[in-house]
């Protein structure tokens, strides 16, 4: 494909043709110690902007194919038929009054086809299953690729095989089985679960969609930030939170944010404010160490959809907050809920724990003053609190049973007292 100029390994930093590497480096491999030969795509930028310009954006459509220029699949790709993208950014002044920061922006993913950030990737990644010729699709997944991939396949006629860890929550295993994926809830950790997918994979001839390894899936996952980026262009803010647990996701928002810079379309960038759960903190503890390297731990924390104790995108995630200026903090699940209630209740977006992690981040980050009073904050909620129906019942208070009967009404409206100003 003309557009992308080379695949280059994010270790060695050797190059290679598309027809040379399906998934990782050559020569780096994947290694159990975390020397993982991750490719990133780059792109002949210079021939694309002949194609990716403002007067483009202006006639495109509104969905993530708008960016067509800028991802890796042919400009005659079958692409999903679902509404992928262009989700809303949604201001809440007094939420940033109350928490003391100049203001706060959300961007809602949870409105995405299937719930979840994870769509953008699933969007793109099997489109380029189609692409290659491939008519069956895998994954491993703690559940929101999963049932993103279950969607995405179910609509393009792929057949597709699901890992999960078999303590994946209910709401995301009903996904799976109603788009009738083969589903196969694995009895151990996602890493256990991941490294049986890759097995498969290559047993069986799959297209492997796991973003741990294949380089295209990424570039569907900064369609975030490229999104942003114009929806925010002339008031860029200061900070991005985003949940981390791989650390694709974050790598490759930034991606899209520098792309939009180098295309002219915004004049900066913002800093990353990288989030993880105290009991699944690699990268955080590799941000604070100063280098890259991580150090594997059993994941424990509710927030499943980064509970990665064995990340393999580090390299891109690491350093993508340090080149942004960015910071990297570590919250308690007990954070987490009482984020994932307050955002509820004051703005009525629903966040799953790992949507809502970047938010209990930011408050520890306003609180020791990394954020500062003066900044604005952009969050991307990831995914749709209904995902986990468990966790928000935890996160909230029991609801009242009453009697038929106006008088129990009036007793618990007695009982409340007047509204809080």
């Amino acid at each position: 494909m003309e557009k992308i100029a080379a695949l280059r390994c994010v270790e060695c930093g050797k190059a290679f043709r598309e027809d040379e590497a399906m998934y990782t480096c050559p020569s780096c491999g994947t290694r159990p110690d975390g020397g993982w030969g991750i490719l990133d795509v780059e792109y002949d930028y210079e021939r694309q902007a002949r194609l990716f310009h403002k007067d483009h954006l202006q006639r495109a459509e509104r969905n993530i194919w708008r960016y067509l220029p800028i991802l890796p699949l042919a400009d005659n790709a079958k692409l999903p038929s679902l509404q992928i993208g262009w989700t809303p950014i949604m201001e809440f002044p007094e939420l940033a009054r109350r928490w003391g920061i100049a203001n706060l922006y959300l961007k809602d993913d949870g409105r995405l086809p299937t719930g979840s950030f994870k769509d953008r990737a699933s969007a793109v990644g099997t489109a380029k299953a189609v692409e290659l010729g491939f008519d069956t699709i895998c994954c491993a997944s703690t559940g929101n690729a999963a049932s993103s991939l279950a969607g995405f396949s179910a609509n393009l006629g792929l057949r597709s095989y699901i890992f999960v860890p078999a303590h994946a929550p209910e709401g995301k295993v009903a996904q799976l089985r109603i788009f009738k994926s083969n589903v196969l809830l694995v009895e151990g950790t996602y890493d256990e679960a991941y490294y049986l997918c890759q097995e498969a994979a290559e047993a069986f001839g799959w297209y492997n969609r796991n973003c741990a390894i294949n380089p295209y899936l990424i570039e569907g996952k900064k369609t975030a930030g490229l999104e942003a980026a114009e929806q925010m262009a002339g008031k860029i803010p200061d900070w991005v939170s985003v949940a981390v647990g791989d650390g694709c996701t974050i790598a490759g928002i930034w991606k899209g944010f520098v792309e939009m810079k180098r295309f002219g379309i915004i004049d900066k960038l913002p800093r990353l404010l990288g989030v993880q759960a105290e009991g699944a903190q690699p990268i955080f503890e590799a941000f604070h160490a100063g280098d890259e390297t991580v150090r594997p731990r059993r994941p424990e924390t509710l927030a499943d959809s980064i509970a990665v104790g064995q990340p393999r995108n580090q390299t891109k995630a690491l350093r993508a907050i340090r080149e942004s200026g960015g910071a990297m903090v570590a919250v308690s699940d007990e954070e987490i809920l009482s984020a994932m209630y307050e955002l509820a209740q004051k703005t009525g977006v629903f966040g799953e724990p790992a949507g809502v992690t970047g938010i209990a981040g930011l408050l520890r980050a306003i609180t020791d003053e990394t954020v500062k009073s003066t900044e604005t904050v952009l969050h991307i909620v990831s995914g749709n609190g209904l995902k986990d129906v468990r966790s928000a019942q935890r996160a909230c208070p029991d609801a009242r049973r009453i009697n038929v009967s106006l008088d129990d009404v009036r007793a618990i409206v007695a009982a409340d007292g007047p509204r809080p100003a």
